[in-house]
């Protein structure tokens, strides 16, 4: 398969556009568009009989004690675990681009619901637990939510855009299921997958 993500080159800065936390000099952070980027992939194999689309960033620290805290940074040694920006499953198999903007655009508090979307199921995103002690905030966040990571770490955190086709038609996913539930339900159904990975950082002294 192939898979091109408009707007974002490989290994490459992510636009703004596509972020739900910007860059602000006074606040170290502000809202971002949030819109999610255009995919279109090509060259899926017969079989498919329907598509999952999943973003997630690797890069995040699995001990959040000091981030996005004065006077203190993320270390780059802290170990990493995979945060999960974009769970949509059980795209139909001929569908095989997914619009700028279709799944998110602009920053909604609390979140959107989870089920049936523009295109697919959402599945829950980890806004759900990074936002859950902010009370103008805390919520359920499904489908897309784009880039925000600490303004303070060391590292450029990546993200990866991904596409699988699979052998079944639904994945049998209700509910607030979230990425791992994606992950496991995928086991031994997939026939291909594409991927793009894009970067992005709030640290002034990396961008």
């Amino acid at each position: 398969m192939k898979l091109s993500v408009k707007g974002i080159a490989e290994n490459q800065p992510i636009p703004e556009t596509f972020a739900f936390g910007v860059f602000n000099a006074e606040d170290h952070m502000s809202f971002g568009p949030n819109r999610n980027p255009e995919m279109v992939w090509t060259d899926a194999p017969a079989g498919t009989k329907s598509f999952v689309i999943m973003m997630f960033d690797p890069d995040v620290p699995s001990v959040a004690d000091d981030v996005n805290q004065e006077g203190k940074t993320v270390s780059k040694d802290i170990p990493r675990v995979d945060f999960f920006h974009w769970l949509l499953v059980d795209i139909p198999a001929n569908i095989t681009r997914m619009p700028e903007g279709e799944d998110s655009d602009g920053v909604i508090p609390k979140g959107k619901a989870p089920g049936k979307g523009p295109l697919g199921i959402r599945g829950v995103n980890n806004y759900t637990q990074f936002l859950a002690g902010n009370p103008d905030m805390a919520g359920t966040y499904a489908g897309h939510d784009g880039p925000c990571p600490p303004w303070n770490d060391e590292i450029i955190h990546h993200y990866h855009y991904e596409v699988h086709a699979l052998d079944v038609e639904s994945l049998g996913l209700t509910g607030e299921f979230d990425g791992a539930a994606v992950r496991e339900a995928m086991s031994g159904h997939v026939l291909d997958s594409a991927r793009v990975t894009g970067t992005y950082t709030l640290n002034p002294a990396l961008r």
